[in-house]
């Protein structure tokens, strides 16, 4: 141990992360407040200060028992201020010290300490030779680490000071700091030595491992670059002398094609493509998009299918139990499965389901699937406008992929699933493309054998697939496309229909959905017919099903309001409750003749409607007028049946020159409603010969038909719909086109044979039926009783 030495009372500074040894000379930067003021405090009296490192460095303002006991005294040389409140501080170190008590801890560390080195202490013959030992494990040292100065080998030989020279290398060795604070509090310069030239051993063993892995993985990274370049030397004679080089990997997907049953003519593609792969650098970019490619060939279904359940009997279950009415599609399906048991080489039809909203479309192909025992695949075509979508991208692009046909296919992992392209009326086009047109290949069945992707650029056969299509409305379908599908129309469903639906599909599923059952639901059918005409307005379901389940949500507040309730009566008189004020009205015929007004019909996406064509005749200047959002083709209609009426003025007793002086105002009310179409030419045309010859027209009668101007009155669309709305308005009489007689069959018996059908072929025979005249009408036939 040291000789007892005079105490002396000095300003302490924590140092983080560095120890201060004595006969050197370091720098460091100090910010903390207390440090500050220590250094203040020091540098008032003969510059003095102790040093001493904290236990850790993280603590940011450190207590007595966070400081380690044995620092160096140090002689300020130099204070630099630096931006903000640091400053970089020069010390010396001096002598060792020991702190045997703190004096302040406010505002700075002020503590009482005694000296810790030896006083006049001379090495012996040990020391001298521990010192060579360690000045020549230093030499080595600063050779195998080069953050160290060769010159600093220079100044050691001249120490003679033997403590000196042991704090002057534990300095300058890159020591951990506790390694340094053993040594700092090591006070006997012959143990210092020792445990110095012990850690200079160790730290020599870690270098040279750090060299000995540095130098390995140099070695192995050059050799990487030399087997790469040999590589690409082997790859280049190869190529000269036209021998092939297959990696373990092309290999595989050369037993991969071999176990493929494909055509002749593919094979030889695909294996050219696999050779080329097998030329590629591995670490190329293009080798991972040859390796993409190779990898869906591979993976799409090239002979994969499942087999049909050619089970008519069983189809035709799945599709009642999933579906009401739609007996023209049903019928559709069970022909094709027909067809499909007796002829094995039949190509998968086209089908297109055509209607509005709501009315089941997409659930029908679920069905087909199901009864088919077929995968099922949907693709929405809404929106679509990049041709890529349907074909795929080319291979030449970056990122290319295979088109949403193929990838579906592949995904599906059959080659024959139910393929269902839904809303394909919303395709639309741009500069991308026009998808439609892609969709050519895919729909014909005659070129779909061999679909070529832009991606694969290979033929897949799609003939196995069971297309089908659904569509709101025909007239955005460009024709071509239109032509490759069989259309089946799905028309709105008949307020009986709806009914039963509610009562077998919907109020089950619903209620289930909810947490009831179908039996604590109590609704009559007059309630349900008031829910689907006073709440929906549809040709579908689907608001119907949106109103049902609002029901059944006011039924479950109720039920748990009320546990011992056991049953909900939804009645006439409380559905107001459950779903608030109707929503809708239907037209009601008027019950006695009027003039210059006809009950019109005409076709909507909801549904048929009704429409009250009214016609007021003024003096003035003969213009006509035309109100009521008609749209163009309306328009020419009214201009038609205003040129028929000037032609047959003399037959009816008109002033032939009513036209000048008379000015005819059509117009259709719900005028914030567009309207359009060309069904009202014989509606416009008997209410404007009613309103200018003042005969009445008959109320309990509606009307559709195009008219031409020599009076022909021209086939339209939409029967069903506009008798079905002709009856819900309690018309029973209704005069339509003779080319329409054959669409009486549509419509359902029970309206049928309420409503007494009146085909007509001219203007004439319209207004004989619609107008109130003296003379006997001719006797009408009704459409049940009249044989074909």
């Amino acid at each position: 141990m040291p000789r007892k030495s005079k105490k002396m009372k000095l300003p302490l500074i924590p140092l983080r992360g560095i120890n201060i040894f004595p006969h050197t000379v370091s720098h460091f930067d100090i910010g903390r407040e207390k440090s500050v003021l220590a250094l203040e405090a020091a540098m008032e009296k003969e510059q003095l200060i102790f040093l001493v490192s904290q236990k850790d460095q993280e603590i940011e303002l450190p207590k007595e028992e966070d400081i380690f006991e044995v620092g160096t005294v140090c002689r300020i040389k130099q204070l630099l201020k630096l931006p903000g409140s640091s400053v970089r501080v020069l010390v010396e170190g001096l002598y060792r010290g020991v702190i045997t008590k703190y004096d302040a801890i406010d505002p700075y560390f002020s503590v009482t300490l005694e000296k810790g080195d030896f006083q006049d202490y001379e090495p012996g013959v040990e020391g001298q030779a521990l010192m060579r030992m360690v000045l020549k494990s230093f030499e080595q040292y600063v050779h195998m680490e080069n953050r160290v100065s060769p010159e600093l080998l220079l100044g050691l030989e001249e120490v003679a000071d033997i403590s000196q020279f042991a704090d002057l290398i534990a300095s300058y060795v890159y020591f951990k700091q506790s390694t340094k604070q053993v040594l700092l509090e090591e006070f006997i310069p012959e143990e210092r030595l020792k445990l110095l030239y012990a850690f200079l051993l160790e730290e020599m063993d870690v270098l040279q491992i750090e060299s000995k892995i540095e130098t390995e993985v140099k070695e192995q990274v050059n050799r990487f670059q030399k087997d790469y370049y040999l590589r690409e030397q082997i790859r280049a004679i190869r190529k000269e002398l036209g021998e092939e080089n297959i990696s373990d990997e092309t290999q595989e997907y050369m037993d991969k094609l071999h176990n493929l049953k494909v055509s002749k003519e593919l094979k030889v593609k695909i294996e050219k493509e696999i050779v080329r792969y097998g030329k590629l650098p591995a670490m190329s970019s293009e080798s991972s998009v040859a390796r993409t490619y190779l990898d869906t060939i591979f993976e799409l279904p090239w002979n994969k299918q499942t087999k049909d359940k050619l089970d008519i009997n069983y189809a035709q279950s799945v599709l009642e139990k999933d579906h009401y009415g739609l007996e023209k599609v049903k019928e559709r399906i069970l022909e094709f499965l027909a067809v499909r048991q007796i002829s094995k080489g039949l190509k998968g039809p086209i089908i297109c389901l055509v209607g509005p909203p709501g009315v089941g479309k997409t659930s029908i192909a679920r069905s087909v699937a199901r009864a088919l025992e077929r995968k099922f695949i949907r693709m929405s075509l809404g929106g679509v406008r990049d041709e890529a979508e349907i074909r795929g991208h080319r291979r030449t692009y970056i990122g290319a992929i295979p088109g949403r046909v193929i990838t579906s296919i592949k995904d599906a992992k059959v080659k024959n699933p139910v393929f269902l392209f839904d809303e394909i009326d919303k395709m639309a086009s741009d500069f991308r493309g026009d998808p439609a047109s892609a969709m050519l290949e895919v729909l014909d069945p005659e070129q779909n054998k061999e679909f070529t992707d832009h991606y694969l650029e290979l033929p897949f056969d799609l003939s196995k697939v069971l297309f089908i299509t659904t569509a709101n409305s025909l007239s955005t379908i460009p024709r071509p496309l239109l032509d490759r599908m069989e259309v089946i129309e799905v028309s709105g469903y008949t307020e009986e229909e709806k009914l039963h639906i509610a009562r077998s599909f919907l109020i089950p599923k619903i209620c289930k959905e909810n947490g009831l059952t179908k039996e604590y639901l109590k609704i009559s059918d007059d309630t349900l017919r008031a829910v689907i005409t006073g709440y929906t307005r549809e040709s579908g379901v689907r608001n119907l099903e949106r109103e049902i389940g609002k029901i059944c949500r006011k039924c479950a507040i109720e039920k748990v309001k009320d546990r011992d309730k056991s049953s909900a009566l939804i009645t006439m008189k409380n559905l107001t409750k459950y779903l608030g004020k109707t929503k809708f009205r239907y037209d009601v015929a008027e019950s006695t003749p009027e003039i210059g007004s006809v009950n019109g019909m005409a076709w909507t996406q909801v549904g048929g409607e009704t429409l009250t064509i009214e016609v007021g005749c003024m003096h003035g200047t003969g213009k006509l007028e035309l109100t009521g959002q008609m749209g163009d083709v309306m328009k020419e209609s009214a201009r038609t049946g205003y040129s028929y009426l000037r032609s047959v003025a003399d037959k009816y007793a008109i002033n032939p020159d009513f036209y000048k002086d008379t000015d005819v105002h059509i117009h259709i009310p719900e005028g914030a409603i567009p309207k359009d179409g060309p069904s009202a030419g014989i509606s416009m045309t008997t209410a404007m010969l009613s309103a200018v010859t003042k005969i009445p027209v008959r109320s309990q009668i509606a009307m559709t038909g195009e008219i031409t101007l020599r009076g022909k009155v021209l086939a339209v669309g939409g029967i069903k719909e506009k008798v079905l709305a002709a009856y819900r308005a309690g018309i029973r009489e209704i005069i339509l086109p003779y080319e329409n007689e054959r669409n009486i069959e549509d419509i359902p018996m029970n309206v049928r044979k309420n409503i007494t059908f009146r085909p007509v072929k001219t203007m004439e025979e319209v207004l004989e039926y619609a107008l109130v005249l003296d003379k006997p009408k001719k006797v009408a036939v009704k459409k049940e009783n009249k044989k074909k």
